[in-house]
């Protein structure tokens, strides 16, 4: 997403209210350990169930000129694990920002990178043997005059709350869409309420208006958000890893 801009050593994050596709998605639950429906912002007020649903990442294909141009640092640089060249974007701006701030110190970021790079090959959670998706044996079944086979699916979802903060993130494994295997996907879930208006107008008890965005603003207490989602991605994968610490070298040397 978008930074809309900085100061005063805090970011604000724009974040779209009426979309229902891609990665933002305002959803309904009554707890945060509930599955999530999507919901018509332009047709039901919010509420206190109002959550945001945010496939966050931490880069940009530098080869995707209208995504870059949503980056506040287009000029830096690393090659991904794809190959691919990038840029930082999204968390590895925030954490880049937090770094120049003094928020977060080096020190903190080679003892992340220490962590990350002590990592086995079966540490990671896709190959984790606990984190695999079970299928059960199929079994027949009739279903008016029609014969089908039944199989049981099951993904594993784990869900990691940060402190204090009614701020979760969600990994979920489920099959590669264009390769064989697994992959984890994170999510990042909050509260409707951590949003400010540009219009300084509460969100609660009224519906979203045409192409509206809310602001999510980041600072100091949002420290260690920021560095345990950047943790949490260097263990999802080995290309995860290899990515994260690039990216925590060109944050480094920044």
């Amino acid at each position: 997403m978008r930074i809309e801009r900085l100061g005063n050593n805090k970011i604000y994050v724009e974040i779209p209210l009426t979309t229902q596709s891609g990665k933002i998605r305002v959803k309904i639950r009554n707890s945060f350990y509930e599955y999530g429906i999507p919901t018509a912002t332009r047709q039901i007020p919010f509420s206190q169930k109002h959550y945001i649903e945010w496939q966050i990442g931490y880069d940009v294909d530098k080869g995707d000129k209208e995504k870059l141009a949503l980056s506040t640092l287009q000029n830096t640089h690393f090659v991904g694990a794809n190959k691919k060249n990038k840029a930082l974007y999204e968390l590895s701006e925030y954490l880049y920002y937090f770094v120049q701030w003094g928020i977060i110190n080096k020190t903190e970021i080679e003892n992340l990178c220490t962590f990350l790079q002590k990592l086995k090959n079966d540490d990671f959670i896709d190959s984790r043997e606990d984190l695999q998706i079970f299928r059960s044996y199929p079994k027949q079944k009739q279903i008016l005059d029609m014969e089908f086979y039944v199989s049981e699916v099951k993904y594993p979802l784990l869900v990691h709350k940060f402190g204090n903060f009614d701020v979760l993130v969600e990994i979920i494994i489920k099959e590669k869409q264009r390769a064989i295997g697994a992959q984890p996907m994170l999510y990042v879930c909050f509260p409707i309420t951590e949003l400010e208006s540009k219009n300084d107008i509460t969100f609660l008890g009224r519906v979203a208006r045409t192409k509206e965005c809310g602001l999510l603003s980041l600072n100091a207490s949002h420290k260690a958000f920021v560095l345990e989602c950047f943790k949490i991605f260097g263990i999802l994968s080995k290309n995860h890893n290899y990515d994260v610490l690039e990216i925590l070298k060109v944050i480094k040397d920044g």
